[in-house]
């Protein structure tokens, strides 16, 4: 891509503080030329990734706008909002109904009023929890369906959705991008160290561990 045509393009990313949307955020600065960020304060047990989320939009110097939400807390039992634990269901505790499909409209109605049409997340098929809002099928359709509701065309970027966690460490060090990891949070628990034991350090360590590199955050 030709360094005026670069320029010309703006992107709006949805960053979280976490690994994944770090990685796509490394990604896009080598794609657009203008990138503004958004994240999601909704009411999560593990806050201290919001603090992520400010410290590398920061350090990348990228706008982000911090939007706040109360429905998921209030309307949905799950365990990132909860302190329950909740078994016997088809999906993981931690899936929040709607996350994913709120965020993505919130995105899209303010992209649409800075005149952006791409919008990039972090979700993946490959290597996930099973929540289905995290879809290559679920984007594609939500993409067409925000499209049509405000006549804007919009194109949602998803680099990781064919990527297993291995290969998404591999992504970010291709664009040099490998200490960024070091402010950002996984762990559901939202402590530091990281705990090292549920779902997300899991997957996190292990896509580390098969990439070859050592994570830059510390665990307990």
């Amino acid at each position: 891509m030709g360094k005026q045509k670069k320029e010309m393009k703006k992107a709006l990313i949805l960053i979280s503080g976490g690994q994944d949307s770090t990685t796509c955020l490394a990604w896009a600065v080598k794609k657009f030329g203008r990138i503004h960020g958004i994240t999601f304060d909704y009411g999560q047990k593990h806050r201290i990734e919001l603090k992520s989320a400010k410290k590398i939009a920061k350090l990348m110097k990228i706008p982000l706008k911090v939007h706040k939400i109360n429905l998921f807390k209030k309307f949905s039992q799950n365990s990132l909002t909860h302190d329950i634990k909740i078994t016997g269901g088809k999906l993981p505790s931690t899936f929040v109904p709607g996350r994913n499909l709120i965020f993505l409209s919130i995105a899209a109605i303010y992209a649409k009023q800075m005149e952006i049409t791409n919008i990039i997340t972090g979700v993946c098929q490959t290597d996930y929890s099973g929540y289905p809002d995290c879809r290559d099928e679920f984007i594609k359709s939500l993409q067409k369906t925000l499209s049509l509701a405000m006549d804007h065309k919009f194109k949602i970027h998803t680099p990781l959705m064919w990527l297993t966690k291995s290969q998404t460490v591999d992504l970010i060090r291709k664009h040099g991008g490998l200490e960024l990891l070091k402010y950002s949070h996984t762990c559901y628990k939202g402590v530091q160290p990281a705990c090292g034991k549920c779902p997300a350090c899991k997957l996190r360590l292990k896509g580390f561990k098969e990439a070859g590199i050592t994570d830059p955050i510390k665990y307990a």
